[in-house]
């Protein structure tokens, strides 16, 4: 018998703990969404409330490293003008630590750039999930990348000959 109860408690602890990690999920879905949606409708008081104030945002150029305060000023512009940019999840993977207050997530992405990947951090703050670290790349077939290392190979060069002699 109590041995039946110990498999019980275990069973419900295992499908509580799996019903949380669904709720956090959508959680974090929502916020993702809401945040692609915020940059389409050139919202810059709400896509910058879904980030940390430390938050970091790294684009497409090999130089923008974007921290929270230097992508807010960079971006400003964009939003004022009232196109910034437009992504659309076509595929995301979120995962959850056990202690569920991290996540971190890869999503497959629908922009004016056609194909890119952004895959980030979240954190749960008291005022919900925020996007604490945020990477976007340009989805490059495999087949196409010795044409794009060509189109780009003497800006690296000199921004890495940059970087070598900092």
């Amino acid at each position: 018998m109590i041995k039946i109860l110990g498999i019980l408690t275990i069973s419900f602890l295992s499908v509580t703990l799996y019903a949380q990690e669904q709720e956090e999920k959508e959680s974090i879905t929502t916020v993702l969404d809401e945040w692609h949606k915020a940059a389409s409708d050139a919202n810059f008081e709400a896509y910058f409330s879904k980030m940390t104030d430390d938050g970091v945002f790294i684009g497409t150029d090999a130089m923008e490293n974007w921290q929270n305060s230097e992508f807010k000023e960079f971006s400003k512009p964009y939003f004022d003008k009232g196109k910034a940019w437009s992504f659309t999840a076509l595929q995301r993977n979120i995962y959850v630590n056990k202690a569920m207050d991290m996540a971190w997530f890869d999503e497959l992405l629908d922009t004016q750039m056609k194909l890119c990947r952004g895959s980030g951090v979240l954190i749960k703050t008291d005022n919900g999930w925020k996007i604490a670290h945020y990477v976007l790349s340009i989805a490059i077939p495999n087949e196409n990348v010795d044409v794009v290392v060509s189109l780009k190979k003497a800006k690296d060069s000199v921004i890495t000959q940059e970087l070598k002699a900092n």
